[in-house]
């Protein structure tokens, strides 16, 4: 019989529901401290609060396979060093609840490029969910390709993550299952803080500090970068893979609320209605 089993306590609810909430207001995180430092400033700041932040875990710091050193250096600069890199840039041309709702599309590219990777045609409900899931992106980015060529530059960068994160996902899930997840997120973290040094490390260092932009950046890499990975691998554990992922349908909407609420965000109803749109597509291909 398997040990997983659905959530039904208060302290349950809020394992599987915290890593979608933390993942959603990092938008917010990241455009506060924007207001402090550049975009590969806050990148670089971090990740390095985050590996110190995981470095605390002992199960973080466990050992690995010798021979999946290569892949757990490629998800350090697919998964971290490369994606995480441009939201901030992004958040530069477009608002951050923009950013976090198109970040729901994010499984829809995993399965991507799971069926790339595989050279297999997905079942027809999976591309009914994608074909759905797409058509609520475009409706996200709609408003936005009509705004100038700052706001295409600022949607392309976040597609350039999601596409970067789709690789990084599938290379990671066979290194997590044999070596764990935080002992891979923890070496991939390392990975991207020495990437990202030369260029994040000179903007920390100029970086001009407010009291609210440095707990921002305290929480982003803290929680968004370290805790939450903590909270989904408790999640999965618990409740199975499958059950915990759905924590991350929690993300757009947490951050369109935040974007809308702390920073007053104008966001158009057409990209609203695109975000429950692609969060439908998403579901539809999560489905067992």
């Amino acid at each position: 019989m398997s040990k997983h089993h659905a959530p039904h306590t208060p302290f349950e609810w809020f394992l599987l529901a915290a890593p979608g909430l933390i993942w959603g207001a990092s938008f917010l995180f990241i455009a506060e401290g924007l207001e402090a430092m550049a975009p590969n400033g806050v990148t670089f700041t971090r990740l390095l609060v985050g590996f110190l932040t995981l470095s605390i875990f002992p199960a973080a710091r466990g050992p690995v396979r010798r021979e999946d050193r290569a892949g757990i250096f490629w998800v350090g600069v697919l998964w971290m060093a490369f994606p995480l890199s441009m939201f901030p840039f992004a958040e530069q041309h477009i608002t951050s609840a923009m950013t976090g709702m198109l970040n729901g599309a994010n499984p829809l590219f995993v399965v991507i490029v799971a069926a790339l990777l595989a050279r297999s045609m997905p079942s027809g409900s999976v591309v009914i969910g994608l074909v759905v899931g797409m058509a609520g992106a475009a409706m996200i980015a709609w408003p936005g390709l009509g705004e100038g060529s700052n706001s295409v530059l600022g949607i392309g960068l976040v597609m350039a993550a999601l596409v970067s994160y789709g690789v990084a996902l599938n290379l990671a899930r066979p290194l997590q299952q044999r070596n764990g997840g935080l002992p891979v997120i923890w070496r991939a973290l390392g990975v991207a803080l020495i990437l990202t040094a030369p260029l994040g490390l000179p903007e920390l260092l100029a970086a001009r500090w407010t009291l609210r932009s440095a707990l921002s950046m305290l929480a982003l890499g803290s929680m968004g970068t370290a805790t939450a990975q903590v909270l989904m691998a408790r999640a999965a554990g618990r409740f199975g893979a499958s059950t915990a992922s759905g924590s991350t349908f929690l993300i757009p909407v947490v951050a369109l609320a935040l974007g809308v609420i702390v920073r007053g965000e104008r966001v158009a109803a057409v990209s609203v209605i695109g975000g429950a749109v692609c969060l439908a597509g998403a579901w539809l291909i999560s489905r067992k």
